[in-house]
């Protein structure tokens, strides 16, 4: 190993999580560079601290060796997110390169649909025979060695692998040595099926206070357990996608991403938006003569679209709250719906007639703040019904229902906004007109 090596691996061994935020700080390229000339159990240590999208980056230029290599070193767990990042050709490239149980393992991890139970199980658990008598349990369980993931409960299966039950660690302790396990085990245990979502999984309400949750395929043999740690940060992990996703940034960038991958991920969102703001500007265009004949509609404009950008953004937070959570079903999208709508009516009265005595003192015109209101009345129902039916529909048509929608929701309010404040500034333009 020469001096640089040395000096990183130093740096690994010494503050690990630095060292992978000073890894994903590099170009994609640049990383693989550096995990090439680190020893493999290294490179491997540094890549477990990794966010996975960011280690498959770094696995396309290190595809086939020594990502074989490196992905054989990994826990199970980790291999399988990094691995579910890869492109489609990576992925067949690096599996003729597997040894056959890791093969089996990804291929397993993979055939379970996205943020289901089956994707973010531990498949470590600890299960004896319902024949294994309480002696031997005790002694196996002394000689496992700790594991990075210690496992909370110990469960017990049948000849072939079916959950039983669960084993108490006071109830096997205070147990005769001779007993069998079936005797003592606790068999009202609490499964999940391994396609279940996680949003589901999440707002179980049998599941709360448990450390982790066994889970069985549809037969009921036990395949692994999901810890309510890694629930809980998958969940935080989603979140915070969600929030980028929700303004057009790409869940997959951090940070420290190179300059060249945000541009990437960024660009297309906003030349997405530039069109929707061409769109608002051409509403605003249909009525330029008439603000060339009354100005000071255009110092209003901005109040009206603020109002309702703000209004929708509140709803639709609740709403995609309620969707990841599993508060909201879409069986209830149309009473979720109304009651959006009717949050928009009642604020958008009292903001409405707010605005219009403002407008009237500001202006001196009643007539003004009678346009002002109607208009504040109108774009506020708008971004009620936004705000629920964008996350509600994208969900109902299979996307992700925080993917850009804060950018939609911006263009219906801005849109909504213009039109009805213009509209009703040229039915009571006789009113407003100078005089």
């Amino acid at each position: 190993m020469d001096a640089a090596s040395s000096v990183i691996t130093r740096f690994i061994d010494t503050d690990p999580q630095q060292a992978a935020l000073a890894l994903e700080s590099l170009s994609p390229r640049g990383a693989a560079s550096v995990v090439r000339a680190l020893p493999p159990d290294t490179a491997a240590r540094l890549l477990a601290r990794v966010h996975p999208q960011s280690e498959a980056a770094i696995y396309e230029f290190l595809v086939p060796e020594p990502a074989a290599t490196l992905l054989g070193l990994a826990e199970a767990d980790d291999a399988a997110d990094a691995f579910r990042a890869l492109t489609d050709e990576s992925r067949r490239t690096l599996l003729a390169s597997l040894s056959p149980e890791r093969r089996r393992e990804l291929e397993e991890r993979l055939s379970y649909p996205d943020h289901s139970a089956g994707q973010i199980m531990r498949t470590d658990v600890v299960a004896f025979s319902k024949d294994a008598h309480v002696r031997d349990v005790v002694t196996r369980l002394k000689t496992i060695t700790a594991s990075k993931h210690p496992q909370s409960y110990t469960y017990v299966v049948d000849d072939h692998r079916r959950l039983l039950g669960v084993l108490n660690m006071r109830d096997l302790l205070l147990a005769e040595d001779d007993a069998r396990v079936e005797t003592i085990m606790r068999a009202d245990v609490v499964s999940v099926p391994a396609h279940i979502d996680r949003e589901e999984l999440i707002a179980e309400p049998k599941l709360k206070g448990y450390l982790s949750i066994p889970v069985v395929d549809a037969q009921g043999r036990l395949l692994g357990a999901v810890r309510t740690s890694d629930l809980l940060e998958s969940s935080q992990e989603e979140a915070t996608e969600d929030l980028q996703r929700l303004f057009g940034a790409s869940a997959e960038e951090r940070a420290f991403s190179p300059m060249l991958f945000k541009v990437r991920q960024r660009l297309p969102w906003l030349t997405v938006n530039l069109g929707t703001a061409f769109l608002a500007s051409a509403v605003v265009a249909m009525f330029q003569d008439l603000i060339g004949r009354i100005a000071v509609l255009a110092v209003f404009l901005p109040i009206v679209a603020g109002q309702g950008g703000n209004a929708g953004v509140q709803s639709l937070s609740v709403v995609l709250r309620g969707l990841v959570i599993g508060e909201v079903r879409l069986r209830d999208a149309m009473r979720l719906t109304m009651l959006e709508v009717s949050v928009g009516l009642v604020n958008g009265l009292v903001i409405g007639v707010v605005t219009a005595f403002g407008a009237w003192f500001w202006n001196g015109n009643p007539w003004m703040g009678l346009v002002l209101g109607l208009a504040m009345v109108v774009n506020l129902i708008a971004a009620g019904l936004a705000g629920a039916v964008i996350p509600l529909g994208m969900k109902r048509l299979g996307f992700d229902p925080a993917q850009s929608s804060g950018i939609f929701l911006t263009t219906v309010t801005d849109v909504v906004g213009f039109f009805a404040f213009l509209g009703f500034a040229t039915l009571f333009q006789s009113h407003l007109l100078p005089r």
